[in-house]
């Protein structure tokens, strides 16, 4: 008998990633490959990031590239900023540029995210 796996599925509604929130997000890369390495590398999914806060109207308090994966801690500008649009289309247009670029490295599906809560310390998340 082959057993089925079911993906699970995100743990929150896309409106809770909607306006003047802040929320921290861990991504990694499949098979934990070391793709940033490269300070080449860094500087175009940099550039990407950047591209979609602006798209998004989101801000970044900080990013930082491990060699195989990396912590983004987002917040949004205003009521039409939206961080999960924000983070969704980073990881497809880096995808592409992969899949372009490196065919042999890819994303993880899906990513960890924490929202902020007002009552918790926004420095103690940027420390860790």
């Amino acid at each position: 008998m082959k057993r089925i796996i079911r993906e699970k599925k995100h743990r929150l509604v896309a409106k809770a990633y909607r306006g003047e929130i802040i929320a921290a997000f861990t991504l990694c890369v499949k098979e934990r490959k070391e793709l940033f390495k490269q300070h080449q590398t860094f500087k175009i999914f940099k550039s990407i990031l950047i591209e979609m806060l602006n798209k998004f109207n989101c801000d970044s308090h900080v990013y930082l590239f491990m060699p195989d994966h990396s912590h983004l801690l987002l917040s949004g500008k205003d009521d039409n900023s939206d961080l999960k649009r924000c983070i969704d289309s980073f990881k497809q247009k880096s995808g592409f540029w992969l899949y372009k670029n490196r065919p042999e490295i890819k994303w993880q599906k899906d990513y960890y995210d924490h929202i902020i809560r007002k009552d918790e310390d926004l420095v103690a998340q940027i420390n860790y």
